[in-house]
């Protein structure tokens, strides 16, 4: 759509920086906007004051005798820098959200001011509940310490420049597809690490004081089926069992998880379909005579496939044709949790940088994120290959 950028200055000088910012960035988030909409040209020349004498100014032909950007001869250029810098960070959010990070959108984040953590937990009791009897005092409730501890977590980031070319000639696409990339990448870093942990090419588990792998097969937990290829209800039906067996380390009791995800490989994305959600299922059991027709027993199962989850097994050391029968089940955000210094963050350098005078770059955005995925409680989750 075109952009009135003469009335974007009005209400920036009307409503102030804040109020404007704020409707531009849910104009921006509503899709009513989009960064491709923008010129940067266009945005200097309505948004700073005399604007096309300034953008004409970034032409060293034209800047008699001293550029205007390096003089500081109180050019305002706020205005112009807050629209811009929400432009850029728009485009980075857009490319760090999107849909094919699919793994990322199934675990909890978790904020934390630490560089690792126990998460401190009191271990459940067995259910012995005595009888109260009238008049008697309510016995006292001990609780044995319990605690995980999650990895240390890491810093990533990139800066997206804008020159002075990128203004006077507007080469807005070349900034907002530096913005693109520098989203795209730090999701993509992030949905990677997820994705190794829930396949269990990384393992992190760490249980007071003991490190575990997050897929077992055998004691202290059973969540890791072979041979269990996705074809039909009764191979959900196998996963399914082996919750049932997997028990509270401390109280004995069976884990109250309820799966209700399950997670594929592209090539068994239309079987999960048709395994969960076909109206009905056709059974004979091989001894019987008759063959029952019966409604499909899975229900209220979210089913996602993932690209990069088989890309990712695949690099992981398993043969192509065994990657591909991979599938996962289970409550993802009690198994896994992305413990998170800070989101995704977009800063803006300040004006009249030595990178302004030296290479021409009039702003620098720094966008950066901070965390570490952390397996929580492997017993809510299961691994099933072919």
């Amino acid at each position: 759509m075109s952009i009135k950028y003469q009335e974007l200055k009005r209400r920036y000088e009307l409503d102030g920086p804040a109020r404007t910012i704020e409707h531009l960035n849910e104009a921006l988030r509503q899709k009513h906007l989009r960064a491709d909409d923008f010129s940067l040209r266009s945005l200097a020349e309505g948004l700073v004051r005399d604007g096309h004498e300034w953008v004409r100014g970034l032409d060293p032909r034209h800047a008699g005798g001293v550029s205007v950007l390096e003089a500081g001869d109180g050019v305002d250029v706020t205005a112009f820098l807050n629209v811009t810098g929400q432009v850029v960070y728009s485009k980075i959010m857009e490319a760090y959200e999107q849909e094919a990070f699919v793994v990322s959108k199934r675990v909890n984040v978790i904020p934390t001011r630490l560089d690792g953590e126990k998460l401190p937990g009191a271990s459940r009791v067995a259910d012995h509940a005595d009888e109260v009897n009238p008049g008697m005092p309510y016995p006292s409730l001990g609780f044995g310490e319990d605690y995980i501890e999650t990895p240390s977590t890491t810093k990533r980031g990139f800066i997206v420049p804008v020159t002075k070319e990128a203004i006077f000639f507007d080469r807005t696409h070349v900034v907002l597809s530096r913005a693109a990339e520098v989203g795209e990448v730090l999701g993509l870093n992030r949905e990677k690490r997820i994705i190794d942990l829930v396949i269990g090419a990384t393992n992190n588990y760490n249980a007071n004081g003991t490190a575990y792998d997050t897929y077992q097969t055998s004691s202290p937990w059973i969540n890791e089926l072979s041979g269990n290829e996705l074809i039909d209800w009764t191979d959900v039906d196998a996963a399914e069992q082996l919750f049932a067996g997997i028990l509270d380390p401390h109280t004995g009791e069976p884990v109250l998880v309820n799966p209700n995800t399950v997670l594929v490989t592209p090539a068994y994305r239309h079987a999960a379909h048709r395994v969960f959600f076909a109206p009905q299922i056709t059974y004979q059991a091989a001894s019987a005579a008759t063959t029952t027709l019966a409604p499909n027993p899975l229900a209220g199962y979210q089913v996602d496939h993932s690209r990069l989850m088989y890309r990712r097994i695949v690099e992981s050391g398993v043969s192509e044709a065994d990657a591909k029968k991979w599938w996962f089940i289970g409550d993802f955000r009690k198994a896994f949790a992305y413990m998170e210094n800070w989101p995704i963050t977009v800063t803006q350098a300040p004006q009249n940088s030595e990178a302004e005078f030296e290479r021409d770059i009039v702003v620098r955005f720094k966008a950066s994120e901070r965390g570490a995925a952390a397996v929580i409680n492997p017993r809510y989750v299961v691994k099933c290959t072919g």
